[in-house]
């Protein structure tokens, strides 16, 4: 698997390309770049399937990167210190990312998640997905990009009623009816959503607001959805829910 790494600061790229050879073997560095415009000329003149892309590049960004390209045929993994704003975009998108420093474990199951991406050919839809969600990230409503295997769904926030744990999958119950199944924890939507209208009711349990019926009394409280299902509130989060729910509905 041929990869790019691009990083304004060549200790990281010494770094990370050292961590490749020991612990990802497959991965052939053909190229390494420190700003947008060398970038720019490495990816059109070798091609790579895969690309470690660093968020801040001096003055720009990895994001303007991709939009100067265009068309993205090829995996990317975000590499990057922190970007609140821009990491949310990646989540958003399903996209991979590794925080600095770089842990080892995290590295070979994003190249390993990269490389079963390549052997399926798929288009790198994530990424025109999270330019749109970084061109218009002011938006209270945007969608989210939720993995399946063979396939990315793209999602109205408003249409998700709620998640539920499942060890390390999450079940996403949307307002039609149907259940998307997603191979990654509820912690992880969570923090995510809980800005768009989401609470956490229970450690099993992410309920978004607009789907509540009333806080019901019984087993020390519980939610019931417009939908007729309940929700058990936690003892650690009924203080919580009440005062999310009173400032919602301006109780």
């Amino acid at each position: 698997m041929k990869a790019l790494l691009i990083d304004d600061e060549l200790s990281n790229l010494e770094n990370l390309q050292q961590l490749l050879q020991v612990y990802t073997p497959d991965v052939q560095v053909c190229a390494t770049a420190g700003n947008v415009a060398d970038a720019v000329k490495a990816i059109t003149q070798h091609r790579p399937q895969l690309v470690f892309l660093d968020i801040q590049l001096h003055q720009q960004s990895g994001f303007d990167l991709l939009r100067q390209l265009g068309q993205v045929d090829f995996e990317v993994i975000f590499v990057t210190a922190y970007d609140q704003y821009g990491i949310q975009a990646v989540k958003f998108s399903a996209l991979d990312y590794l925080l600095k420093p770089i842990d080892t474990d995290e590295l070979k199951a994003a190249v390993d998640k990269a490389r079963k991406a390549i052997d399926l050919k798929q288009n790198n839809e994530r990424i025109t997905y999270m330019l749109e969600y970084l061109k218009d990230g002011n938006k209270s409503q945007p969608r989210i990009a939720l993995p399946l295997f063979g396939e990315t769904r793209y999602v109205d926030i408003k249409d998700i009623v709620r998640c539920v744990a499942d060890n390390t999958y999450t079940h996403f119950v949307l307002s039609n009816g149907e259940q998307v199944v997603v191979s990654k924890t509820l912690k992880e939507y969570a923090d995510m959503l809980l800005n768009y209208g989401f609470l956490r009711a229970h450690q099993s349990h992410l309920v978004n607001i607009a789907y509540i019926k009333s806080l019901l009394k019984e087993d020390g409280g519980t939610l019931l959805l417009t939908d007729g299902t309940k929700i058990p509130v936690s003892k650690l989060n009924r203080d919580r829910v009440k005062e999310r729910i009173m400032t919602e509905f301006k109780l």
